[in-house]
Formats: C-alpha cells, sequence, structure tokens
C-alpha cells in the first residue's frame, strides 16, 4: 500500500481554458512536494483533459466524471482524498509556491486550528494585479472571523486547508449551491471550530468573465444571496437542536441582509419605471 501523503489537493474542472495550465503548474511547483493532488473533471467540453494529462506526475489523481457540479465533484475529491490535510483550488488561480509549506506548519503548529486560509490578492485574464479584497485582509485571526461571518464571507474559498476529518464531517450541501463555502464557514463557527489565517498572501484569486465570482455573484443582488444562506443554514442548526451566542448574531446579519436587499429591489424597481 502506497504511503499516504501529508496533503490531498482537491481540484474540481469544468471548462479550465486557458488558465487550467497555469494552475497545475504552480501547485506542482510547491516548495512542499509530499501531497496528491485529485482533479475531479466535471464533463468538460473543452481541452481541459487534454490539459490535465498532458502533465505526467505520479502525484495527479485523474477523476474524470459526467457533470453532476461543483459540490458534487468537492465531495467527490474528499471522499478520494488519502492526507492528513485537504487544501482547496480552483482551475482558474494560481498558488504562490510556498502556500502548501505555510499553511501546513500552521496546523502542524496550532492543533486547535480546524481551517487555514491565507490573504489572496486579485488578478486579472492577463495575469496582472488589480488590487485587494479588504475584508480578507482585515480578518486573519479567529477572533476576527468570527465577528465578521454572522454579516459577510471573509474567507476566499479556493485558499483554504483543513484537517481532513472536518472536510469529511462537514461535507458541502447542495442546497447552497454558488454559496456552499459560506454556509460551510458558518456551519464551522456555529460548532465552535478555529478558523485562521496564515496572514500572508499565498494565493492568486483570478476574477474574468467566466468566474463565479462575476457570472453569479456580481450579476445578482448579493445581500439577497447572503439572506437565503443565512436562513438556509439557522433552519439546519434548528433542525439539528443547536443554537448559540453565534446564531443569534447570523439571525442579525440575516434581517441586516433582507433589508438591504429589499431596499436594493425598490431602487432597481423605479429606476426601471
Amino acid at each position: 500500500m502506497a504511503i499516504a501523503p501529508l496533503i490531498s489537493v482537491i481540484l474540481p474542472v469544468y471548462n479550465g481554458g486557458p488558465f487550467l495550465r497555469q494552475t497545475l503548474e504552480a501547485l506542482l511547483a510547491q516548495t512542499l512536494g509530499d501531497f496528491e493532488l485529485i482533479v475531479i473533471n466535471d464533463g468538460s467540453s473543452d481541452d481541459s483533459e487534454a490539459t490535465i494529462l498532458s502533465f505526467n506526475d505520479s502525484r495527479i489523481q485523474y477523476l474524470p466524471q459526467t457533470n453532476h457540479g461543483f459540490i458534487f465533484s468537492l465531495n467527490r475529491g474528499i471522499a478520494a482524498a488519502r492526507g492528513k490535510y485537504i487544501a482547496r483550488i480552483d482551475a482558474d488561480d494560481v498558488c504562490l509556491p510556498e502556500r502548501f509549506e505555510q499553511q501546513a506548519a500552521w496546523l502542524n503548529a496550532h492543533p486547535e486550528t480546524a481551517v487555514v486560509g491565507c490573504f489572496i490578492t486579485f488578478i486579472d485574464e492577463n495575469g496582472k494585479v488589480t488590487g485587494e479584497w479588504p475584508e480578507d485582509r482585515a480578518c486573519a485571526t479567529h477572533a476576527q472571523i468570527s465577528a465578521k461571518l454572522p454579516y459577510a464571507n471573509c474567507i476566499a474559498h479556493p485558499g483554504v486547508m483543513a484537517r481532513a476529518e472536518v472536510f469529511r464531517e462537514y461535507p458541502y450541501r447542495k442546497e447552497q449551491k454558488h454559496i456552499e463555502d459560506y454556509d460551510l464557514w458558518l456551519r464551522l463557527e456555529g460548532d465552535g471550530k478555529v478558523i485562521e489565517k496564515v496572514p500572508v498572501p499565498l494565493l492568486l484569486y483570478r476574477v474574468h468573465s467566466g468566474s463565479v465570482t462575476v457570472s453569479v455573484i456580481k450579476r445578482s443582488n448579493i445581500f439577497l444571496r447572503h439572506f437565503h444562506c443565512k436562513r438556509r443554514y439557522l433552519a439546519y442548526r434548528v433542525g439539528q437542536g443547536k443554537w448559540n451566542g453565534f446564531d443569534c448574531r447570523v439571525f442579525a446579519g440575516m434581517c441586516r441582509d433582507g433589508v438591504i436587499a429589499f431596499v436594493k429591489f425598490l431602487k432597481q424597481r423605479n429606476a426601471h419605471v
């Protein structure tokens, strides 16, 4: 039996296009090389498969499938993972060389930490730096993250690494499509799990016309999306017989989101009258 790697990297791919090769090259060039790279090709219709198969690296575990969606792909990758830690990455983002080394060292040194993220830097289609995410840089410690999450997401999903048992205990929920990461952070915080960040930029987060950030989130009323995410999260908590101070703050955040979403709806409607 092969020795299990320290890290399992989960990379869902759906039409990775021109960015996938750079993503894979950056992963395989990490300073900490003790990992398996689980690539789930979710029925891509472009040349993603050819790009993946062009890499001759024994660390790559290729899992093709018919199109089942992002959440199914994530949970399938987690089920296949053999590592002590599980890291996330998307097919258009770029890991800086020391990302895995620094995050694994953090988890080794902080046994109480369930999930460790990192700061991100935004880039465009051409790899040009376009800025930072203010909520990301303002929330690094567990206290800062816990205070912010009831009101807004402050963690970049493709930049996290977690203990494998955490991902297995908290699978992604299909009810929270396109906002599955925020739901996961809320469930973890609701149960008192520690989420922190290595407070340095370790991921280049690409924002382009085909990304979920642009195609789904920015074209919708984000406050309405957050309202429904928190509503579903709180219903889940009640169904489990759980409720605490964090959930009270999430409820307050949900109410705020609902009010802002309604005001935005009225403004948009009046603008078209």
